[in-house]
């Protein structure tokens, strides 16, 4: 399960937007709380993927090493990524699949003609990505 402030998803969804018409991706620091993954803060990362942005996001290694000393440095730690599908649904795709790590939350933003039009949550278990609820806090 995943609690993120509307602001956070909204952020989110803002960014999904700009990058249109490509993948957009970050990282989401927070912490464990009772079992649940708690967003606290989103870090914004450019696409490393070249040649397939529009369908395709990729994580600078370094990108994700600073987000990892970063969350260290206040007592946090990474909880989730969130990416965007550019005019596709808010499915984790086989990819997003075979790239996910157990104990994550992913976000993918759906992303129509522009629009941010809705996301979900996925988490990895069982080598499956599996629909986790959303708390948003307003």
């Amino acid at each position: 399960m995943l609690k993120i402030k509307k602001e956070l998803l909204e952020k989110i969804k803002s960014q999904a937007e700009k990058d249109y018409p490509y993948e957009t991706c970050g990282i989401m620091i927070g912490k464990e709380e009772d079992g649940i993954r708690v967003v606290y803060e989103l870090l914004a990362v450019e696409n490393a993927n070249k040649e397939r942005k529009n369908d395709r996001y990729e994580i600078n290694p370094k990108d994700y090493m600073k987000a990892e000393r970063y969350a260290d440095e206040k007592g946090l730690q990474i909880v989730g990524i969130y990416h965007s599908h550019p005019d596709h649904p808010d499915m984790a795709s086989k990819t997003d699949e075979e790239r996910a790590f157990e104990y994550l939350s992913y976000i993918i933003v759906s992303v129509q003609k522009g629009k941010a039009v809705s996301f979900r949550s996925f988490e990895l278990l069982d080598k499956k990505m599996v629909e986790e609820k959303v708390i948003v806090e307003t």
